[in-house]
């Protein structure tokens, strides 16, 4: 996750601002990542340090302004008033009606302002102080502000370092089911995994989370988390709610390596090792890295995931039914009612383009999934 997201994140949580299942899914996160509860907690200080800073101002403010209601009403002597306070009165006096900024740089912003319309006419020793005064305000700003930049340049550079340390033990393939961000792959992958990380075919790596698990089927469900992930308006390929028929031609996408990997073969049995009903078996040449990757069937329709291979034979390897994506989809929504939008299609715009061309279609929607 880009760093500045995931302070966003943080202050979008501090807030409350986070819908309920974000809410789950980040507290989630703060108990197994000892790193991001400690950056909520600095960072919820720091907020309340500025939030002090903004009272101590606004307390003022309403100092000044009770100060010349005072002064209008002849109960304080206006001409007693010296140096940069008779500034302050006569800008309060004829620029009441402008609208104080809440941020330091608004208030100066408006200050500055007020002084030369009101002033300039008049130059004295007392302006002259005053905008030296204004002068020194203004570069406290910049450092107060370079200050901040700072600390959030550091807090970054710690958490890239803390992410560089983070050593991911297993590995495999997962696909998208909704452009919104969520994916399936196999349980196996990410059973037991703190942090889960998903990699595009361009290599841009992405945070995700465990949000539903079928450990009988092999089936997880997850969910992309990172603000830098641009969602996908629809996917180019359905999911099929039925089984397909023996010797079948398919294809998958996968990653067992770091570059995507297509291999092509065909459906040899409609159930899986032992007469498996959850599984299929396919005629096709398999690695470890392609557990989780979608088999597609000639009309770019997902058909199974790919689970095992016989490690008795070569070029056999076994894939979930898709149709049990459906069933894990209807428990996610039983469980939770945030994902009661999402919808499975089981439409396929590829369908009648040669496996070139649906290839080229569908590889941005295949990502490398590791877990630690």
């Amino acid at each position: 996750m880009d760093d500045i997201k995931i302070l966003d994140a943080v202050e979008s949580y501090i807030r409350g601002e986070m819908k309920p299942d974000e809410r789950l899914q980040f507290e989630n996160l703060r108990k197994t990542n000892s790193e991001l509860d400690q950056l909520v907690v600095e960072h919820t200080l720091f907020l309340q340090q500025l939030n002090h800073f903004g009272d101590r101002k606004v307390f003022k403010a309403s100092l000044n302004t009770i100060h010349i209601d005072l002064t209008e009403q002849g109960k304080i002597d206006s001409m007693r008033l010296k140096g940069k306070a008779k500034v302050v009165y006569l800008w309060k006096r004829y620029k009441r009606v402008a609208a104080i900024a809440a941020s330091i740089a608004g208030i100066t912003t408006l200050v500055i302002s007020a002084i030369i319309g009101v002033l300039t006419s008049k130059p004295d020793d007392n302006v002259q102080q005053m905008s030296r005064e204004l002068q020194v305000i203004k570069k406290e700003q910049k450092d107060q502000k370079a200050d901040v930049n700072n600390l959030k340049d550091q807090i970054n550079t710690d958490k890239k370092e803390a992410k560089k340390t983070i050593q991911f033990k297993s590995g495999g393939t997962g696909f998208l089911i909704d452009g919104k961000g969520y994916l399936v792959t196999n349980a196996h992958i990410i059973r037991n995994s703190k942090n889960i990380a998903v990699f595009n075919n361009k290599g841009e790596e992405f945070n995700a989370v465990l949000i539903q698990t079928d450990i009988a089927r092999d089936i997880a469900i997850l969910k992309i988390i990172d603000k830098s992930y641009k969602p996908m308006l629809s996917l180019p390929y359905g999911i099929s709610k039925t089984a397909s028929d023996v010797a079948e031609p398919i294809y998958t996408l996968g990653y067992p390596r770091n570059d995507i990997v297509y291999s092509e073969g065909y459906l040899s049995a409609r159930t899986g090792f032992n007469g498996d009903t959850l599984s299929c078996q396919l005629g096709i040449a398999a690695n470890r890295g392609n557990s989780g990757g979608p088999v597609f069937n000639h009309n770019g329709e997902v058909i199974g995931i790919i689970s095992t291979k016989e490690t008795e034979s070569e070029g056999v390897a076994f894939a979930i039914q898709s149709k049990f994506i459906f069933d894990a989809i209807d428990q996610l929504k039983k469980g939770d009612t945030a994902y009661q939008s999402l919808k499975l299609t089981s439409k396929s715009s590829v369908r009648g383009m040669n496996k070139q061309q649906q290839v080229q279609k569908i590889q941005d929607y295949v990502f490398m999934v590791k877990g630690d």
